[in-house]
């Protein structure tokens, strides 16, 4: 099954029976694919003597520690084929992923992350305030995820500012001139979940006690990358939407989860609280003790998979992170697939996500 038999499906349309077929077909072409052009990848699937015609549901398909990104060059094209190479975040002495990406896989991803977002913005680009700065899209052959999720989520934006300096300081001149000419309009959001704190709220505030007020009750605000600095703090979640509310007025407030290792495929929070898998990727929790999947309900570490990646083998990748499946199919805001929580990292992980790695300059 090829990527374009799925683009056009709704994202969140398929009921759990229909989208295993579907996942199960796509994934297996995947595999079949990555062990005939990554040489790396054969010699570990060898290792297990892995047999296709043992696999009946992609639960039984073989996975990769996201770890490994780190460790080996696993791609699946030519070096003259990859157009970009993306990093995920790290602290300073750790070693990064690297994701190379040829032309057909980057286009997939954004087709991808067109369709989930706007499943959740509506379909019209709007004016965007990106609360971060400058300075971190400026390497275009060299993307941290970082700047892959900036640039990505960009694509949303009509008109587009930074609302933070390259020293990370809220530009209230510039925000202040943007709110002026879109104030009639919906606006869009995006930022990492650390840094809209740290940077954006805390200043809000600080402006409020002088006297100074933004009025962002037509914004929606999309945020990411790791939520373990502000829990330090004492920041629930329920605690960011309602300060934020306070503040300057917004309600609409989406997290999601996703990762360098798989961009495209994320997993957005819905009007409930929950995060979603839609048809173009899903998420298996899995028992430390065995790896066999768990109940719904029940703790274990994350995997997902995803039907985008074509340059790499980063279909099928276990996850340092802790979960649980809360549902499947009945989530109250309409949409199908599976929708679970992240509990956090497992002991002794190294820190990862934009902005738990960007909060450990704040030790």
């Amino acid at each position: 099954m090829s990527f374009d038999e799925i683009v056009d499906i709704s994202p969140y349309s398929l009921n759990a029976s229909e989208k295993e077929k579907l996942l199960t077909k796509r994934l297996i072409g995947l595999t079949e694919h990555h062990y005939e052009r990554c040489l790396p990848y054969r010699r570990m699937l060898n290792a297990i003597n892995y047999n296709k015609n043992k696999v009946n549901s992609y639960e039984d398909l073989p996975f990769l520690p996201v770890s490994l990104f780190k460790e080996l060059e696993l791609r699946s094209v030519p070096d003259d084929e990859v157009i970009k190479t993306m990093m995920s975040s790290g602290t300073t002495g750790q070693a990064v992923s690297k994701i190379y990406l040829d032309r057909r896989t980057s286009a997939n991803q954004q087709k991808t992350m067109v369709k989930i977002v706007s499943d959740f913005t509506g379909s019209a680009r709007m004016p965007m305030i990106i609360i971060d700065c400058p300075s971190v899209v400026k390497n275009r052959a060299m993307f941290s995820a970082r700047g892959a999720g900036i640039r990505g989520f960009s694509i949303f934006g009509s008109k587009k500012i930074y609302a933070l300096d390259d020293e990370m300081k809220l530009d209230v001149d510039v925000l202040c001139a943007f709110l002026e000419r879109h104030k009639r309009e919906r606006i869009l959001l995006f930022g990492f979940t650390f840094m809209i704190w740290q940077h954006f709220y805390k200043e809000l505030i600080r402006l409020k006690q002088e006297g100074m007020t933004f009025d962002l009750s037509n914004g929606i605000l999309i945020h990411g990358g790791g939520w373990k600095k502000l829990l330090a703090e004492a920041v629930s979640h329920d605690e960011f939407h309602k300060r934020l509310k306070d503040v300057c007025g917004l309600q609409q407030i989406y997290d999601y989860y996703g990762m360098v290792e798989q961009t495209g495929c994320i997993y957005m929070e819905c009007e409930c609280g929950h995060l979603h898998a839609s048809i173009f990727s899903d998420v298996i929790t899995r028992r430390a003790i065995d790896f066999k999947p768990c109940e719904v309900g029940e703790k274990g570490i994350i995997q997902v998979v995803s039907t985008i990646p074509e340059s790499y083998p980063g279909h099928s990748l276990l996850t340092e992170d802790e979960g649980i499946i809360e549902g499947i199919d009945d989530c109250s805001c309409g949409r199908k697939g599976k929708y679970f929580k992240i509990i956090g990292r497992l002991k002794d992980a190294e820190i990862r996500g934009c902005s738990d790695t960007y909060a450990e300059r704040f030790r």
